[in-house]
């Protein structure tokens, strides 16, 4: 089960954004933009943001951001933010912006 009120902290930031649906997914909670995941809260308390696969690199040099790999595969274009790196508002506001910039930009599903 994840942590609720990091989930509670994600509906704030996404709250008057348009096309939002969220799914219990993975143990966890999921958020869509058009039916495309932007990311979610595993139940671990750490925050998965889906950044794309041009923009991974550069995401995985942001201090507290590691590599998905939640099947024991690598899932190329998603991250795993840790608590550390989601603690205070602007620094969960930048994560969630980029996760629903990217997904916003595929076609809707």
């Amino acid at each position: 089960m994840s942590d609720e009120s990091l989930v509670d902290r994600v509906r704030i930031c996404l709250k008057r954004r348009r096309g939002i649906k969220e799914l219990r997914m993975f143990g966890g909670h999921c958020f869509l933009v058009n039916g495309n995941m932007l990311g979610g809260v595993t139940g671990t308390d750490e925050l998965i943001v889906r950044v794309g696969a041009e923009d991974y690199a550069d995401a995985l040099r942001h201090p507290y951001a590691r590599e998905m790999d939640f099947t024991g595969r690598r899932m190329r274009g998603f991250v795993v933010v840790s608590a550390d790196g989601c603690s205070d508002t602007e620094s969960l506001r930048f994560w969630i912006d980029w996760g629903h910039s990217f997904a916003k930009s595929l076609p809707p599903k």
